[in-house]
């Protein structure tokens, strides 16, 4: 690895500001300045940086799958080798386990920190910050299976604390923040009901049944079209006690009615006249 431009690097990381960015592409950083990684090596910090902990044999296993456990565990040692001689990204071994260094700094470990503080009820003290933690993938263009599964796992954390910032902001009364979240959710999953749900909430808590109503439909026609399914019945309750009285208001009102009445004369043709019932 090599800083760009080029800078010493011995005996700086201790007091430097190492970050590693797996969310949205892999970048490594020594302060402001980016450092050049061949794609080999990426591989391995970011698995380090996903599995911290993680066993020899693990890591090895991971990374390849279709060689045999005593080529991959050295095709490992080849690799963790040539990481040691560059202090940009420092490595921590014990024993068996490989973990980066304390000092470098993970995104993925934002989100997850942020989430399980809202998983424990407590507001996050950057609400922007919340809101923009996790908003890009993990590593896109990158199709190794432990990737894919970290993706999936991350997204739907990201999702679920949105969600749960929202009821939060919601409970309390602060419909502007609470809003702003579920769109964040909705954003990110545009299929997904239940931010859906909570923009329609957290309208009819603030009086808006226009906009609830508007935002149902607006939902209901993208499942439609998207999936030929309706919205749960959880949804569709949500709005019962706003357009019940509509439809109710909506219905055609009761009045005179005309019925055809036939009559047959023999040896005539058969004669229609009308007759009104009046009261009805």
């Amino acid at each position: 690895m090599a800083a760009v431009p080029p800078t010493p690097t011995t005996g700086q990381h201790h007091d430097s500001n190492i970050r590693l960015h797996l969310l949205g592409g892999f970048r490594l950083t020594h302060g402001d300045t980016p450092v050049v990684v061949p794609r080999g090596l990426q591989r391995i910090i970011a698995l380090i940086g996903l599995r911290p902990g993680a066993t020899r044999t693990h890591l090895a296993g991971l990374l390849w799958p279709e060689a045999t456990e005593e080529r991959a565990l050295s095709s490992l040692r080849t690799a963790l080798w040539r990481l040691r001689q560059d202090p940009y990204c420092p490595l921590a071994t014990a024993a068996d386990t490989v973990r980066l260094d304390p000092l470098v700094r993970v995104d993925v470990d934002l989100l997850v920190d942020t989430a399980s503080r809202v998983r424990d009820g407590h507001s996050p003290g950057d609400a922007a910050e919340a809101l923009a933690a996790g908003r890009h993938d993990l590593l896109p263009g990158w199709y190794d299976d432990w990737v894919l599964a970290d993706r999936e796992r991350l997204r739907q954390l990201r999702l679920h604390m949105l969600e749960q910032v929202a009821g939060q902001h919601l409970a309390a009364g602060r419909h502007g923040e609470a809003l702003e979240a579920a769109l964040e959710a909705m954003a990110a999953e545009p299929l997904r009901e239940t931010p859906h749900r909570l923009v329609v909430r957290i309208h009819l808590a603030e009086g808006n049944a226009f906009e609830a109503v508007h935002a149902f439909y607006v939902y209901r026609d993208l499942l439609l079209r998207e999936l030929r399914l309706e919205p749960s019945p959880a949804m569709s309750a949500l709005l019962a006690e706003t357009l019940d009285p509509i439809r109710r208001a909506s219905r055609p009102s009761s009045g005179p009615r005309r019925h055809l009445v036939t009559r047959a004369t023999s040896p005539g043709p058969m004669t229609v006249r009308h007759r009104t019932d009046p009261g009805r």
